[in-house]
C-alpha cells in the first residue's frame, strides 16, 4: 500500500509544526512521499516580490521576511551544513530572481521565484524527518511534473507526469522516504511552472495518480471538511465522509479545505482522499470514497466570494442557430473557462470560472476579450457577487427542496439560479453583503432544523 501525504502552509510554518507533521508521517509506514506547501507567509511574500515598483528597500525587507522564517526552522535543527549550504543557495536565488525581475517582468521568471518558497520547504522538512531516524530525503519534483508553458495557471500533462514518475521516482521509494514540492512543475524545456495557488493538492494528488496509490492525506489546520465554515455557521459540523461526486462540487463551489482540481485525479483511479488536520490528527477528518452509503439530500452549503457576472444580449440570439457556440469559441481562445450560465431567448449570463488563478474576474476579462464580444452583442459585467451552492444528492428529483430553500431566501435579492444540470447542487448568486447571512439561514434551515 502507498499512500501520499500533502502538507500545507500552515502544516509546515515553522520547526514546532513540522515537528508534528514528521509524526504524523511515521506513524503511518504505508506514506512514502510526501507533498508540501511553502511554509505558511512566504509564498505571500514572494507574490510581493513579483510586483512591479517595488523599492530596493521593500525588496530586501521581503527577502528578510522569507530568510527569518526559514533560518528559523534550520537553527531548530542546529544547523546541519548540508542543509545549510542547500538552504543558503535557494535564498541567493529567490534574491536573484527578485533582481531579475526588475529588469524583466517574464512570467517565466515569476514563477521560478515563486517555486523558491516549496523548494525551501522540502529540503527542511526532510531534514527534520531524517532527524527523527528516517531515511528521507528531498526530490525536486520539476523532474516529473510536466506542465504545458503556461506560466502561472500550467497544465500538466497527465501522460507524461505517469512515464516520468514511473522511472524518475517510484524506484527511490522502495529505501527512501521522499519529500517534495507540491505547485510547481516544469514545462517541456525545463523551465520552472505553476500550477495556480492551491496547487499542492492537485500536485498530491497527480503523483498518487501516477504511482496508483491506494489514498491521498491532505493535512491542513481544521479536522476534516464541514457542512460549512464554522465561521459563518457555529453549528457547522465536520463530515465522516463523502462521496467524490460532494467533494467535486463543495471544492469548485467554494470549501477551501480542498482544492477543486485534487478530485480529479482520485476520481480516474478511485483513490481515497482523507482531509484532516495537522494540529491535531487524533480528531480525524473526513474520507472521500467513490461511493458512501445511504447519501442524503443535504451535504453541506458552501460559498464563494468576489464572483463576477457577464451579461450579454442580442437579438441575434433568436430563434438563430451558432450564437452561443461563437461566444464560448471566443471565451475559449481567451482561455476563459465559464462557471455557471443561464440564457433566454436574447440574453445569456454567466459567471467565470478562476480556480486556480491569481486573478479576479475583471481582470480575467481582459480588455481584449471584452471588445471582441462587443461586436457581437451588448456586454455588461456586475461585480460584488457571491455564489451559495447547496451540495447533496437527488436534489433535481426531491420533491421539497426548492420550497425549503426558497422560503429561507425570501428576503434576500437573488441575481441568478442554477438548478437542474447536477443532481448535486443547487446555486444561487447573490450580493456579496448577503453572502454571510444566506450561508446562516440555509445552514440553520437544512442542517439545524428538524424536517
Amino acid at each position: 500500500m502507498t499512500v501520499v501525504a500533502k502538507f500545507g502552509g500552515t502544516s509546515v510554518a515553522d520547526y514546532q509544526a513540522m515537528g508534528r507533521c514528521a509524526d504524523i508521517v511515521l506513524n503511518n509506514p504505508a506514506t512514502r512521499i510526501v507533498v508540501v506547501s511553502a511554509s505558511s507567509g512566504v509564498t505571500n511574500l514572494l507574490v510581493e516580490l513579483t510586483q512591479a515598483n517595488l523599492t530596493d528597500e521593500r525588496r530586501l525587507e521581503l527577502l528578510k521576511s522569507v530568510a527569518a522564517i526559514q533560518y528559523g526552522i534550520l537553527d531548530c535543527l542546529g544547523r546541519p551544513a548540508e542543509v545549510a549550504s542547500e538552504l543558503d543557495k535557494l535564498l541567493s536565488q529567490m534574491s536573484v530572481l527578485s533582481d531579475a525581475l526588475v529588469l524583466n517582468r517574464g512570467k517565466h521568471l515569476m514563477d521560478a521565484l515563486l517555486s523558491t518558497g516549496e523548494l525551501c520547504s522540502s529540503l527542511l522538512f526532510a531534514a527534520v524527518l531524517r532527524e527523527r531516524g528516517a531515511r528521507a530525503s528531498s526530490f525536486d519534483v520539476r523532474g516529473v511534473m510536466r506542465t504545458d508553458g503556461h506560466f502561472g495557471r500550467a497544465e500538466p500533462q497527465i501522460a507524461d507526469i505517469e512515464a516520468l514518475v514511473s522511472t524518475e521516482l517510484a524506484p527511490l521509494l522502495k529505501d527512501n522516504l521522499i519529500v517534495t514540492q507540491g505547485f510547481i512543475g516544469a514545462d517541456e524545456q525545463g523551465q520552472t511552472t505553476t500550477l495556480g495557488r492551491g496547487g499542492s493538492d492537485y500536485s498530491a494528488a497527480l503523483l498518487a495518480e501516477a504511482l496508483r496509490a491506494e489514498a491521498v492525506e491532505i493535512w491542513t489546520d481544521v479536522p476534516g471538511i464541514f457542512t460549512t465554515d464554522p465561521r459563518l455557521a457555529p453549528g457547522a459540523r465536520a463530515l465522516e465522509e463523502i462521496s467524490f461526486n460532494e467533494a467535486a462540487e463543495m471544492a469548485t463551489f467554494g470549501a477551501k479545505v480542498l482544492h477543486p482540481a485534487t478530485i480529479l485525479p482520485a476520481v480516474r483511479r478511485q483513490i481515497q482522499v482523507f482531509v484532516g488536520s495537522s494540529k491535531e490528527p487524533e480528531r480525524g477528518g473526513t474520507w472521500i470514497r467513490h461511493q458512501v452509503e445511504h447519501p442524503p439530500v443535504y451535504r453541506a452549503v458552501a460559498l464563494r466570494r468576489g464572483q463576477t457576472l457577464l451579461n450579454l444580449h442580442s437579438l441575434q440570439m433568436l430563434h438563430a442557430q451558432g450564437f452561443l457556440a461563437h461566444i464560448f469559441a471566443t471565451l475559449a481562445k481567451h482561455r476563459i473557462s465559464v462557471d455557471l450560465i443561464t440564457t433566454s431567448e436574447v440574453n445569456v449570463s454567466l459567471t467565470l470560472d478562476k480556480t486556480g488563478s491569481d486573478s479576479t474576474g475583471t481582470g480575467l476579462l481582459s480588455e481584449a476579450l471584452l471588445q471582441e464580444l462587443a461586436e457581437h452583442c451588448r456586454v455588461s459585467v456586475e461585480d460584488n457577487l457571491a455564489l451559495v451552492a447547496i451540495i447533496g444528492n437527488r436534489i433535481a428529483t426531491t420533491s421539497g427542496v426548492c420550497r425549503r430553500v426558497f422560503t429561507v431566501l425570501e428576503p434576500f435579492n437573488v441575481r441568478m439560479i442554477c438548478q437542474g444540470a447536477s443532481p448535486h447542487n443547487l446555486c444561487v448568486l447573490v450580493d456579496e453583503k448577503d453572502a454571510a447571512p444566506v450561508v446562516a439561514a440555509l445552514h440553520s434551515n437544512l442542517f439545524e432544523t428538524a424536517l
